[in-house]
């Protein structure tokens, strides 16, 4: 790590018993960075529990999504000019541990997005569903293949960027919902350099955005949002 301002952004919903101990976790692993906790219309004490253990916190006025949480902690970062942005979610699944070497490794490989996978060394440690399973597969298939590069985990919300990918998202492009595979291939084809980084992560303590029926709804979701970003004229940065 060096010196550049760093902001770990947490997009959280109802994580009032868990957003302390991700939050601590966090000033564990990154002592300088600060912390933000975007509360997305929580109806308990997520945005209390987050102030207490010491993150900056910003309160959707009603439940936005994943995504439009997520978006709201870019603007954040681009207003205040953080060099360097990481997320992860809430729920305790992701272990903020990983962070400072996602940190070095988007420093060392001198690229613009590192993405935290849990299947690139295929140890086996996370078992999705039947269902999730094929999902992931699916659209690893799909990103790996227009990115010309392979994508094991376009599902992970653990990732870690530089400040103009950031100020990218925080246009028109990004949904509001399920920002994956999408993007990882809308950030391919506007030139920033994506890699993954193997990492472990635990089962979600709650039901995923993913789970039962969603499952279904998710793939006909993404692959008609990956179809508009193939349509659409790749925005060049830089």
């Amino acid at each position: 790590m060096n010196a550049d301002p760093v902001l770990i952004v947490i997009p959280a919903y109802n994580e009032q018993a868990r957003i302390g101990a991700v939050v601590a976790g966090v000033q564990r692993a990154l002592p300088e960075a600060d912390v933000l906790v975007v509360d997305d219309g929580s109806s308990d004490g997520t945005a209390s529990a987050a102030q207490t253990a010491g993150a900056l916190v910003v309160r959707l006025p009603m439940n936005l999504g994943y995504g439009a949480a997520l978006q709201t902690g870019y603007k954040w970062a681009v207003r205040r000019r953080y060099a360097l942005i990481g997320q992860l979610d809430a729920d305790g699944q992701h272990s903020p541990e990983f962070l400072p070497t996602m940190f070095d490794k988007l420093k060392d490989d001198g690229v613009d997005v590192v993405i935290g996978s849990r299947f690139l060394d295929r140890d086996g440690h996370y078992r999705p569903s039947a269902a999730r399973k094929v999902g992931i597969a699916l659209f690893s298939r799909v990103a790996s293949l227009i990115m010309h590069q392979h994508i094991t985990d376009p599902t992970s919300g653990l990732q870690v960027m530089r400040l103009p990918v950031a100020q990218f998202f925080c246009t028109e492009v990004y949904p509001s919902d399920y920002p994956d595979a999408d993007i990882l291939i809308l950030l391919h084809r506007s030139g920033f350099q994506v890699r993954e980084m193997a990492v472990q992560m635990g089962p979600p303590p709650g039901k995923s955005m993913h789970s039962g029926h969603r499952s279904l709804y998710y793939i006909y979701k993404m692959g008609l949002s990956i179809l508009v970003t193939l349509l659409r004229r790749p925005i060049v940065h830089g």
